[in-house]
């Protein structure tokens, strides 16, 4: 299918299904238009298929087409952005292969850096001083480029006429914990947004710690030497074309006849509550109030917002101090599975920045960027810390905000940020001593502060 038949079909497509969108978009100023991939494979497989396999062709086709829609001509790009692609185009992080370049893919996972918006040039076209011929540059690379040589024979310094820029951001996407298995570490990807993604509107999406879906073309990104040159290896990220936020919400989970069966005969047991105390850990032997108290962790409180708009916490906060070889790692870990959203973390190796969040240097847009800790990236989760005796006290005071709050602000390197953290924390200590001496008070040999 040739340009011109591309760009016909989908002013039809435009005309017959989206009109109505596209004024309303262009009457409030926006430059962008959301489509649902399934309502163009229906009405044109053969233009779906195309933009899945060509996208940045198609998209390109797409945008002309557009403009031939009487856009006005004070909006100088109008970009159209695609939801709802088909399940085969979902691929996990971890799964992004060579072969999948210049592919229109989704991926799911929780934002876990973002970097400042800067203006980055796109295009620049330069002016050759021997015979005045305007040479054009895509820039593509984090380098500027200029032209080698013209047409004419020259070769060496081009005047610069004009560049066209735009605002872009680059965040890192982590996968989720609960997709993994075994024990796979969650792998990351680069996603780059730019104009209308990074907009005030749509910055709320990209917070770190927010569970995202991202659509985008797969692209490969050539790594510098330290001479300046280039290696034969290439990094890969994905231009994203659409970004989605993911509702996280336990209750919209879809149960069997069956399973509905079991649960309303569980629930007229009056024994119920030793059961599933029964069931935690049951290797362990003993500690039955402790479980208990696990049990009614995991089944979560009820958030109060009052009148004077003071919020409740509905999450509860566990810390077990005991002797070394009672079990309280390994009940940390039983949590940690039966918790549908969970993350473990030894106080021995973390740091205050790594379980709230800290600002990284960022060397694509080469400013600096905020990565969310372990709180953060457990938002409407569970946090397992053990070993919380082995931190620092400043380390320990850099979550007193996360767990009554619920909030971790952070203001460092001219980044200013408030993010989310309803994150409930079950964490393990060991007594001041090593152990409980039953002759000496039991305050005075937890070595934490009351506050």
């Amino acid at each position: 299918m040739d340009v011109s038949e591309q760009i016909k079909r989908f002013e039809q497509f435009i005309e017959q299904n989206y009109s109505v969108e596209l004024v309303e978009a262009i009457s409030i100023g926006n430059n962008h238009l959301v489509l649902d991939f399934a309502r163009l494979s229906k009405f044109d497989p053969e233009l779906a298929d195309l933009l899945l396999d060509q996208p940045e062709e198609t998209l390109k086709a797409f945008e002309i087409s557009v403009k031939n829609l009487d856009v006005p001509d004070s909006i100088n790009r109008f970009y159209m952005r695609f939801k709802n692609l088909p399940r085969s185009q979902a691929i996990k992080i971890r799964n992004i292969r060579s072969r999948h370049i210049d592919n229109l893919i989704f991926a799911e996972g929780i934002v876990r850096q973002k970097s400042d918006v800067r203006p980055q040039v796109t295009t620049a076209k330069f002016e050759c001083p021997s015979c005045g011929n305007v040479l054009s540059v895509i820039q593509l690379e984090s380098k500027f480029k200029e032209p080698s040589r013209c047409g004419c024979g020259r070769k060496g310094k081009f005047r610069l006429l004009s560049k066209e820029l735009v605002d872009a951001q680059k965040i890192v996407l982590e996968e989720i914990s609960e997709d993994l298995e075994g024990g796979e570490q969650p792998k990351r990807m680069d996603i780059f947004l730019k104009n209308d993604l990074v907009s005030p509107l749509s910055d709320k999406k990209t917070n770190p710690g927010t569970k995202i879906r991202v659509v985008g073309q797969v692209k490969e990104v050539p790594i510098p030497s330290k001479d300046g040159g280039k290696l034969v290896r290439f990094d890969l990220m994905i231009d994203s074309n659409y970004v989605q936020s993911i509702e996280e919400s336990f209750g919209e989970l879809t149960i069997t006849k069956e399973e509905e069966k079991q649960i309303i005969e569980l629930s007229k047991d009056p024994k119920i509550l030793n059961k599933l105390v029964n069931s935690m850990a049951p290797s362990i032997y003993g500690h039955e109030k402790v479980k208990e108290a696990i049990i009614m962790q995991l089944l979560g409180g009820v958030k109060k917002v009052r009148n004077d708009g003071v919020v409740t916490r509905g999450d509860m906060h566990i810390l077990l101090v005991g002797d070394p070889g009672a079990g309280k790692s390994q009940l940390l870990k039983r949590a940690q599975l039966v918790a549908p959203k969970s993350r473990y973390v030894s106080g021995k190796g973390a740091s205050g920045a790594g379980l709230t969040a800290a600002v990284v240097k960022d060397e694509f847009l080469r400013g600096w960027a905020l990565e969310a800790g372990a709180l953060v990236l457990s938002n409407k989760g569970f946090c397992m810390i053990d070993e919380m005796d082995k931190m620092t006290k400043e380390d320990r005071e850099a979550m007193h905000e996360a767990l009554e709050q619920q909030t971790v602000s952070i203001s460092k390197a001219n980044i200013q940020a408030t993010l989310r953290c309803e994150t409930t924390v079950l964490a393990a200590a060991n007594p001041k001593w090593g152990r409980f001496d039953p002759y000496e008070i039991l305050g005075k040999q937890i070595d934490l502060p009351p506050a």
